[in-house]
């Protein structure tokens, strides 16, 4: 691969120096796509448990892998993590609020589905996660660092994935299973032909200024 994989090392500190176990890793998928939901997920993964933790030693930040091995290690994380949920939220509810309290609330549901509440956050990205009472860090780049965040990934770009390719079964002709919803020539070229479909974010770009 030619990237250093995440470890855990951020989250033994944090529990070192606040006696902490339930550090949940959050990140999500599909914010800057022009169709479609965006998916995030959080995930506590077992700081002790070594034969647990060996099972996600492919465990990268999901840009930088397959979609085979994707699929793969969401079905390890799933088995191995201590805890995990999954939430999204839907393209018309992102043009109605915006794609910043979007993610926002698809995070904070993905909390709530975590059947262990989490005891303190780490977030990729640079923005604190609004109206939490949960203590926090945020981590840039953390898919890339940060093992809970780096599984998070996975988590929310499988969901987000599988969501795309079953949504291709309904409108074909845009492509959604090849693109998954993001701005390529292909995709605007069908917005062209065809336009916007429920599924669009129409408050994006290039969506937005066909509707005008």
């Amino acid at each position: 691969m030619g990237a250093t994989l995440p470890t855990l090392d951020l989250e033994l500190a944090l529990r070192d120096e606040t006696g902490l176990d339930a550090i949940a890793g959050l990140d999500e998928a599909g914010r800057g796509a022009i169709a479609g939901p965006v998916v995030a997920a959080a995930v506590i993964l077992p700081l002790d448990d070594a034969g647990r933790l060996a099972e996600l030693a492919g465990v990268a930040d999901s840009k930088l892998l397959t979609p085979q091995r994707r699929e793969e290690l969401y079905e390890q994380i799933v088995a191995n993590a201590v805890a995990y949920g999954i939430a999204a939220t839907s393209a018309p509810a992102i043009d109605e609020m915006g794609i910043l309290p979007a993610n926002m609330q698809a995070m904070r549901a993905a909390l709530g589905q975590l059947r262990l509440p989490a005891e303190f956050l780490l977030v990729d990205g640079p923005l604190r996660l609004r109206q939490v009472v949960i203590p926090q860090k945020t981590v840039v780049r953390g898919d890339s660092t940060c093992l809970s965040i780096a599984s998070a990934s996975i988590l929310a770009k499988v969901t987000r994935d599988r969501y795309m390719v079953a949504l291709h079964e309904r409108y074909p002709h845009y492509g959604f299973a090849r693109h998954k919803g993001y701005c390529t020539r292909q995709h605007v070229a069908a917005l062209e032909a065809h336009g916007p479909c429920p599924e669009h974010r129409h408050s994006f770009a290039p969506i937005c200024q066909r509707l005008l």
